[in-house]
């Protein structure tokens, strides 16, 4: 995709708004994010003033993949082939659809075959 790096996942996002060093080197890159993951950051039960804030202030220096039919079709595709919670699926079919490496911690990415994946290790 044009100018864009990377699509990180949810919890990539969480370790980059908590300052986790595993996303130290994705600090200098453009990266883009799933509607899914917006949805997921702002949804979360407890969820401060502040922390929507900055939330929403991170996702405003970033770019926003939207649902098309494109990745609607790729969703249905790989919720069939490998039984993926259907988020995943749609973040998945994002990053597949717009030919981006997807940055999570979340292994379970690992079974889809066409997808470009890079795991991260959090550092607790």
């Amino acid at each position: 995709m044009n100018g864009i790096d990377f699509l990180a996942d949810t919890n990539a996002l969480i370790y980059l708004l908590n300052g986790n060093p595993c996303m130290r080197p994705f600090l200098q890159k453009n990266l883009a994010f799933s509607v899914v993951s917006e949805m997921e950051l702002l949804s979360f039960p407890g969820i401060t003033a502040d922390e929507e804030i900055n939330i929403k202030s991170l996702l405003l220096d970033c770019k926003e993949i939207p649902l098309t039919e494109e990745i609607k079709e790729k969703t249905i595709e790989i919720r069939k082939k490998y039984k993926t919670k259907l988020p995943d699926a749609i973040v998945a079919a994002s990053a597949i659809v717009n030919k981006l490496l997807l940055i999570t911690a979340d292994k379970g990415f690992n079974k889809i075959e066409e997808l470009n994946l890079e795991l991260i290790v959090p550092v607790m």
